[in-house]
């Protein structure tokens, strides 16, 4: 093969490469509303002390106008500060509302819309949420028809889990709540660890002897909020397909999901990373059969503090 033919085959695949990515980069990007398998829509939590941008997607019936909001979130509230414009039409005011994941929607304040442009500032207790407008005062339940505006998932942040009770019926208090069980879990003494992180083991036994586990906590980092992560190793001496749900329990009874992994067989090592506002806790693991918002296994194991070398 000559030189000059061999430079040439060069340079065409170059071209091509370039026009592939330029059209890569030119093709529009696809922004839809999450929902949960249920049909609800999605909440995050929003971090202390971080303002986070949320876009606030249109219904089909105001095609064409904008909306956003900056969220900040402190330790006596969560501000929401809203933005909207190209509002068609003579609409002359909205109501919104911050929405929890058990789907209840918490009215903050009406929005006053003049020449299709629109300011708001609220302020809300609520730490987890979606936004919704809706031309309706005195809303009871979200749906399609009631909403003008809903709030997307910002890039980086994780859908919080519907919240349902245990019986199934009527949607309450998710994620923490108060559960009838002999689960003795010793408090780690979070409080008093001075900003530092602390390293914490778990011992397993029974079925799931050689699994091991190491938990980091690290309460400096962010004012207010203790990070946890979680990591298992060897877990090809864990059941395959079960939920591993790391727990956090609180001094007055409340269990608080931190996360879980799911062992498919595959790999031997698995994390969890979450964060927790509560000011001292303790730490422990069930082996769920399904997801589930409350602790219900027999098979746990409790965390204790690592002894220092």
């Amino acid at each position: 093969m000559s030189s000059k033919f061999l430079r040439g085959a060069v340079a065409m695949f170059v071209f091509l490469m370039t026009a592939i990515a330029v059209q890569a980069q030119d093709a529009p990007k696809k922004t839809e509303v999450i929902q949960n398998p249920d049909g609800t829509y999605t909440v995050i939590e929003y971090p202390v002390g971080k303002e986070v941008i949320v876009n606030l997607m249109p219904s089909a019936t105001i095609t064409g106008a904008t909306g956003s909001a900056h969220v900040i979130r402190s330790a006596d509230g969560t501000k929401v500060m809203l933005d909207l414009t190209k509002v068609p039409g003579t609409t002359s005011s909205y109501y919104a509302y911050a929405v929890d994941s058990a789907g209840t929607p918490t009215y903050l304040g009406p929005v006053m819309v003049e020449n299709g442009m629109a300011k708001a500032e609220f302020t809300t207790p609520l730490n987890q949420f979606m936004l919704v407008l809706s031309p309706n005062e005195g809303l009871k339940a979200i749906d399609d028809t009631a909403v003008v505006f809903r709030s997307e998932v910002p890039q980086g942040y994780a859908v919080v889990p519907t919240r349902i009770t245990s019986s199934g019926g009527t949607k309450s208090v998710a994620v923490t709540d108060t559960v009838a069980s002999t689960y003795d879990v010793p408090l780690l003494g979070v409080d008093s660890m001075n900003n530092k992180t602390t390293e914490i083991r778990i011992d397993f036994s029974g079925e799931l002897s050689g699994l091991k586990g190491k938990a980091y906590l690290d309460p400096g980092k962010k004012s207010g909020v203790t990070q946890v992560k979680m990591r298992f190793d060897d877990m090809k001496y864990a059941p395959k397909d079960k939920r591993f749900v790391l727990w956090a329990s609180a001094p007055d009874g409340t269990y608080t999901k931190l996360g879980q992994v799911v062992n498919s067989g595959k790999r031997q090592e698995s994390e969890i990373r979450s964060e927790t506002e509560l000011k001292n806790f303790g730490l422990f693991v069930t082996v769920e059969d399904k997801d589930v918002n409350n602790p219900t296994s027999k098979t746990y194991s409790v965390f204790g503090t690592a002894p220092k070398p």
